[in-house]
């Protein structure tokens, strides 16, 4: 956290927690002076060249691939089967969602297209349906507020929010529309929304699952300041092929809950923590750890069991640019033949792109598929999940990025993009370009129908204006194709927000204030 931050007053905090009280906001995020002292727009439209390639499995539980959730689909791939913008005169909008904050991180779409939400605010996070064209909100619902708000705001330490990935951040799309999510009182919550006569809609809670008996809950709250017990929050939830909701901690607790039976199962990997979501497949789950890569399946009884277990590099600490002293990825299951899953390590002096085989009769010395180095010596480090199509994966570098505050006054990242390729015969991995596109904390996505990499990007400006790109990188060469401006200003930082590519061809990225669209026009 920057000294800026924790020089902050409690007066001003205080004050803080007043203007964020108001009602949402239905405005344009401002852009900060120097907006007209940029470039708008840099290159020239693509021509849409579409991948050959496997897509990934459609989960039964899950919405449409590309509709359900931060990562796509069920694999973590990364990728979506439609186009996202060609930079054909591209335009932006944008909606601002509160004061201060409002950033909508994972955005779905829902069978008619309408984007269903959650945006974090300081006053607690809101799931939201919105207008895909207009972005205006069409219904809301609130979720309680984070602890790790309230201690950021009473003990004048915000890395507390920066670096929380519960309360609702990690949801997902079901395959009836139904948002499901852990909030804060770790509760596993399900979402249908519905039209009434007038034509107005609003969030009806489908069902819900109480973890507490499964999850220490004495949090911080507004009534109990000081707890003198153990909070864990539930870092995110994904489906099983069977229907089973999977959840994970913070503090390495891992469960199951059958929406059948309303059978709640856990377990915990003492001493491990998990900051990461997870991804399925028929084969079972994979869970990254702060120590290990899980290869997971249901007991018979819905218990979690391992099927095995990798340990990785965790190197020595935390660097700027991750959450945790450990790998900063979903893992991503991938290959042509849908047999390898990926990760990135936290190796002290370069990190490590990790591709191993995913059978569960994998002798454990075959397991390593290879271990390839990325970036510069001492400042290598992501916190984002891989995209990953055919035998083909693409790495960012986040290195340097820790929060909001961290590139204001025209800094940036050292930045960094790799392509690895997986060879045919299995033998390893090989590097297919390397680009310095400086991408600082966005999940870049791939769109397979026009070969196009999506990144949200800021270059060093000697002026001091702090300018975000929607940047797009041919996935076969690595080189820039286009780019244009979002906007500028703190309000336009994405804070590790993914890009996400709607089925109209829009490009979306939440951003600080709330969400940004791109699309091209006629």
């Amino acid at each position: 956290m920057s000294s800026r931050l924790r020089r902050l007053t409690l007066l001003s905090a205080v004050a803080l927690t007043v203007s964020l009280a108001g009602p949402a906001y239905a405005d344009e995020i401002p852009k900060a002076p120097g907006h007209r002292l940029v470039d708008g727009y840099q290159g020239a439209p693509a021509d849409a060249r579409p991948l050959p390639g496997t897509k990934p499995p459609q989960h039964p539980y899950l919405a449409a691939n590309g509709r359900s959730g931060m990562h796509a689909d069920a694999a973590g791939s990364g990728t979506y089967p439609w186009s996202g913008p060609l930079g054909k005169r591209p335009a932006v909008d944008s909606e601002k969602m509160a004061a201060l904050g409002g950033e909508c991180a994972t955005v779905t779409f829902d069978r008619a297209g309408r984007i269903v939400t959650v945006c974090g605010t300081f006053t607690g996070f809101l799931v939201k349906l919105l207008d895909p064209k207009t972005l205006d909100t069409l219904a809301e619902y609130k979720l309680p507020q984070r602890p790790s708000t309230v201690e950021a705001i009473t003990r004048l330490d915000f890395s507390k929010i920066f670096k929380d990935t519960s309360g609702g951040a990690y949801s997902y799309l079901d395959n009836e529309d139904r948002l499901v999510l852990a909030d804060s009182r770790q509760h596993v919550v399900r979402l249908a929304h519905e039209q009434a006569p007038d034509g107005t809609w609003r969030f009806v809670v489908d069902k819900e699952w109480d973890l507490t008996a499964h999850v220490p809950h004495d949090c911080v709250s507004w009534t109990n300041l000081y707890p003198s017990g153990e909070c864990d929050p539930v870092t995110s939830v994904m489906p099983d092929w069977e229907g089973r909701i999977w959840w994970v901690t913070r503090q390495g607790r891992i469960g199951t809950v059958d929406p059948r039976t309303d059978e709640i199962r856990s377990i915990r990997l003492k001493g491990e923590e998990i900051q990461n979501s997870f991804s399925v497949a028929e084969d079972g789950v994979s869970i990254v750890s702060d120590h290990a890569l899980y290869s997971f399946r249901a007991a018979a009884d819905g218990t979690p069991e391992a099927v095995w277990r990798q340990t990785y590099d965790r190197g020595t600490g935390t660097k700027p640019g991750s959450v945790n002293q450990g790998s900063g990825t979903t893992p991503d299951l991938f290959g042509e033949h849908g047999d390898y899953v990926a990760i990135t390590d936290n190796a002290d002096d370069r990190m490590n792109v990790l591709v191993y085989r995913r059978g569960a009769d994998v002798p454990e010395e075959k397991r390593l598929v290879c271990k390839v180095p990325v970036f510069g010596s001492g400042a290598s480090t992501t916190d984002n999940s891989l995209i990953t199509w055919g035998d083909s994966l693409v790495v960012e570098n986040n290195y340097g990025y820790e929060n909001v505050a961290s590139l204001t006054l025209g800094r940036s990242v050292v930045g960094g993009v790799s392509r690895i390729d997986v060879r045919e015969d299995g033998s390893g991995c090989d590097t297919a370009w390397e680009s310095d596109v400086r991408s600082p904390s966005t999940v870049p996505k791939l769109s397979t129908a026009n070969g196009l990499l999506y990144f949200y990007t800021k270059e060093p400006n000697s002026l001091g204006i702090d300018a975000w790109y929607l940047t797009a990188v041919d996935f076969r060469t690595g080189g820039t194709k286009w780019k244009r401006l979002a906007g500028t200003g703190l309000a336009y930082d994405n804070n590790w927000a993914p890009v996400t590519l709607g089925p109209d061809g829009t490009a979306y990225v939440g951003v600080f204030n709330g969400l940004v669209a791109v699309r091209d026009t006629p």
